[in-house]
């Protein structure tokens, strides 16, 4: 994230874009022109209601740059979500899908009914729980905010936001292309286009599209195939902006992506990279998406505020449940049994399991939102306000089949319909003396449907509330502190196709959580440093915890199950900052240092026995994350960037104490950059680092009598590739 202080000059010739509205001679070097010091300190926070700028904002956000994703060559959100400040991802499909900020968020969704903790928005389209199609080409910013949002999003974003906005439709004409190849046979394709429709200006476009596609590093040795994890995946987005009167404007998104991805992951041997099975899975997410906003400036005290959004998903997940082929398991000796169950022998195994899961999910909202305008301030102009309401309807309809030694093992449709309804408000009051006091307030209402095959029926219904109150104080030009207390909420929930042992685990009520967060956001020495700091303490009321309970009889059947434990806290600190040594020179970094512990939680495992977790870290919370960078831009026109991020060891599960080692990743890219052409050479993961990004720890081996084992899904291994990117009028 670049944030540079309008009388950094230096820092300044850091900050400005890569391509500008001329055209020049192709060997000239790149002067990165920055705007008017003026515009400079305005990086705006689009998921806040009123826009505010980050320096201001009483809360812990990251927002990483369209200049950092530049810079470091980002190409998915895969290859940014390690440079943010306790925050992690759960590895267990394709591309990151689910996420956890703060130590909250969920580790896979198998079955049920969707209800993500962390909020994932693209363009104001929501698309909590699949956020796997998230390309970063033609990206503006990336925001991160943590911690409860119940003001502004409500019941999807109890541990914090996700928030992706691409760039807007430019007055002038801007084209562009970006090739990169690279070794694991990486191909990706990518362009867009900006401009004027008519040339009253009053009409504008832009539209970007990307291709990519690479093999998956890994090699099936069963099949002879090195492509059974490959990534093909198609994002396209197109914008119009309409100015239609001077007092109103609309903004049209069109979103559609197609990520048609293998996934061939896991081994019995923990190797990660050498796969033996005979049915590839797949991980397949299709969406396509649209999102209408209206804004109203006409009214003599308010603006009016429409945002419309539907998207529809069709999504897949299916995998090779025995991780190997038929050949294998003849090969090893399991025990042998006569018909009363008792072991006479060795025989050759037999084991041949698949799990498929089809998916298909609709989500329409509409929102109207009034704000007050200067006029419009109340209380002797010291105060401004905002008002709305909010619907969203939702259907999932899912298909799950799986199939044990040719027989299917779990059968089962399901429909799924849930609608919210909301009221909300917000103040922000000027006291004097710099204090600025925020207060929010959310109501909201949820109906929801469910039925399957198996003859589950649940309709449950709730009312929730959240909100937040913040003080924040304008110590001096220099620096803004700030209080906050907010409280979010996650609704409460059903679990379906449970054994009669489970009946009383049916249902799972409400989980609250309030955040209490202290910050200080500062610019040193002249605007050449900026800092971001926020200490926060968590308390979780009835924590939602999802379970699962390998069935002993049937070893290849998992019982998965939501519950909720007692209250629990989480504590730790954010740090995010930048620094200028030099115009040429820039060093940035986070740290997030994160305490987790679970209240009081026991439960039994598949033997019957009791275990306590009560007090024990939470699943995919590492103590410690944090991140480094450096980009250098020679006046010449050289350019340099390296990297390095990286975790303290975390447990993998909430069902077990499997737990990942702590890793370091390297990445880096230099190139040679001009006003119209860019060429680069880069690498991630440098050192090869061989990391796990998913555990599970059950027994999977027959021939081992399904003794519990741990076993690892591993990250991306070194990667180098080149990049040319081009930009013309």
């Amino acid at each position: 994230m670049y944030s540079v202080k309008p009388k950094s000059p230096l820092a300044i010739a850091i900050l400005s874009i890569l391509s500008t509205t001329g055209v020049y001679a192709a060997t000239e070097s790149v002067e990165r022109v920055a705007p008017e010091a003026e515009k400079m300190e305005v990086i705006v926070v689009n998921a806040d209601f009123s826009n505010i700028s980050l320096d201001k904002m009483p809360s812990s956000v990251t927002v990483i740059d369209a200049q950092q994703l530049e810079d470091e060559g980002a190409q998915h959100f895969e290859d940014v979500l390690n440079s943010i400040a306790n925050f992690n991802w759960s590895g267990g499909s394709s591309r990151p899908k689910y996420f956890q900020i703060r130590g909250v968020g969920e580790q896979e969704q198998y079955q049920g009914a969707p209800n993500s903790s962390v909020g994932f928005i693209v363009d104001d389209i929501d698309l909590s729980g699949l956020g796997m199609v998230s390309s970063m080409y033609d990206m503006q910013q990336v925001e991160v905010l943590r911690g409860p949002q119940g003001t502004q999003y409500g019941a999807n974003a109890l541990a914090g936001l996700i928030y992706l906005k691409s760039n807007d439709p430019t007055d002038t004409f801007e084209h562009g292309v970006q090739v990169s190849l690279g070794d694991d046979s990486l191909q990706t394709f990518s362009g867009f286009t900006s401009g004027p429709i008519v040339d009253s200006g009053k009409l504008l476009y832009r539209v970007s599209v990307e291709q990519h596609s690479q093999d998956g590093f890994r090699d099936n040795t069963y099949l002879g195939r090195d492509d059974t994890n490959q990534r093909d995946e198609f994002t396209a987005r197109a914008k119009l902006r309409w100015y239609a009167t001077d007092d109103l404007q609309a903004d049209l998104t069109l979103l559609h992506a197609n990520f048609d991805n293998g996934y061939d992951a896991w081994t019995l041997d923990n190797n990660g990279f050498d796969t033996l099975t005979d049915k590839p899975g797949v991980d397949n997410q299709k969406t396509t998406g649209v999102g209408l906003k209206l804004s109203y400036t006409g009214a003599q005290y308010f603006e009016l505020t429409s945002l419309t959004s539907f998207a529809q998903t069709d999504h897949q997940h299916a995998y090779d449940g025995d991780w190997a082929n038929p050949d294998y398991w003849a090969g090893k000796q399991c025990d042998a049994y006569d018909d009363d169950w008792n072991v006479i022998g060795k025989e050759p195994c037999v084991y041949d399991y698949i799990w498929d899961k089809k998916g298909d999910r609709q989500t329409v909202s509409q929102e109207f939102r009034l704000s007050s305008n200067q006029a419009g301030r109340i209380f002797n102009q010291s105060t401004d306000w905002l008002v709305g309401v909010y619907a969203m309807n939702l259907t999932e309809d899912n298909d799950l089949y799986s199939e044990y030694n040719s027989w299917p093992d779990e059968v089962l449709q399901s429909e799924y319909e849930a609608t919210n309804y909301a009221i909300f408000g917000q103040i922000d009051s000027h006291l004097g003396s710099d204090y600025l006091l925020s207060v929010g307030l959310r109501f909201e209402r949820r109906n929801s449907e469910y039925s399957d095959s198996n003859n589950d029926n649940f309709s449950p219904s709730e009312n929730m509330w959240g909100g937040h109150i913040a003080l924040s104080k304008a110590i001096n030009d220099d620096h803004n502190t700030y209080i906050k207390v907010a409280r979010g909420y996650k609704a409460g929930g059903f679990n379906m196709t449970l054994p009669a042992e489970l009946a009383d685990k049916k249902e799972f009520t409400t989980e609250i959580l309030y955040n209490y967060e202290l910050g200080l956001k500062s610019s040193w020495l002249d605007g050449y440093v900026d800092t971001n700091i926020a200490l926060f303490y968590m308390d979780r009321k009835d924590q939602q915890v999802a379970a699962s309970l390998q069935d002993p009889d049937n070893p290849q059947r998992f019982v998965l199950f939501t519950e909720n434990a007692g209250s629990s806290n989480n504590y730790g600190l954010e740090v995010d900052g930048n620094w200028y040594p030099t115009q040429n020179l820039q060093v940035y970094g986070s740290v997030g240092w994160l305490e987790t512990e679970y209240g009081k939680y026991l439960y039994s495992d598949k033997y019957g026995n009791t275990v306590d977790l009560t007090g024990r870290e939470l699943a995919h919370s590492p103590n410690f994350t944090y991140s480094v960078g450096m980009t250098y831009l020679a006046d010449s026109g050289w350019f340099a960037n390296i990297n390095t991020s990286g975790k303290s060891e975390f447990y993998y599960s909430d069902s077990n104490d499997s737990k990942s080692e702590a890793y370091n990743i390297v990445n880096a890219r230099v190139g040679y950059e001009t006003q119209t052409w860019s060429a680069y050479l880069w690498g991630r993961n440098l050192f090869d680092e061989k990391y796990g990004v998913r555990g599970f720890y059950f027994g999977n081996e027959p021939d081992l009598d399904w003794a519990d084992k741990q076993y690892i899904r591993y990250g991306d291994p070194r990667q180098l590739g080149i990049t040319f990117d081009y930009k013309f009028m």
